[in-house]
């Protein structure tokens, strides 16, 4: 039987221009080890920014924490998440998301990697910002 476990608050980092447009916060709160595979992220949006297209192998969660965001598909879904709303991403889907034009939006990101290990997201183009204008009026 494990023994429960206090873990720091470990440092935020600012996301890499590579996969992300505008300034865009990380801070790490847990990656699991066996039998665990669950990782926690508390992400920080501010106004206009967003990750890039992306998918997880196996799905991601979102929980909204503060502010208003979208959350964006390659069918040309957008939904407006609003803090204390949930979405749930499935395997496979291609997405993105990021804080609404005029406001910060921060969540919680959850996913699972896959068994055996390896990066849980494979990451994509940029969104342009004719689309995610367009987003933002839907």
């Amino acid at each position: 039987m494990g023994v429960m476990e206090l873990l720091p608050v470990r440092p935020t980092i600012k996301t890499p221009a590579q996969a992300f447009t505008g300034d865009v916060y990380m801070t790490p709160i847990y990656n699991g080890t066996g039998p665990s595979r669950m990782t926690v992220a508390l992400v920080r949006f501010t106004p206009g920014a967003r990750t890039n297209w992306h998918s997880h192998a196996v799905g991601q969660t979102l929980h909204v924490t503060e502010g208003v965001g979208l959350v964006g598909t390659r069918d040309g879904s957008v939904l407006r998440i609003h803090a204390g709303e949930t979405v749930v991403c499935p395997p496979g889907e291609q997405h993105w998301h990021g804080a609404a034009a005029a406001t910060f939006m921060s969540h919680l990101a959850l996913l699972e990697a896959e068994p055996g290990g390896g990066d849980p997201t494979t990451w994509l183009e940029p969104v342009t910002d004719d689309l995610y204008e367009k987003a933002n009026q839907a």
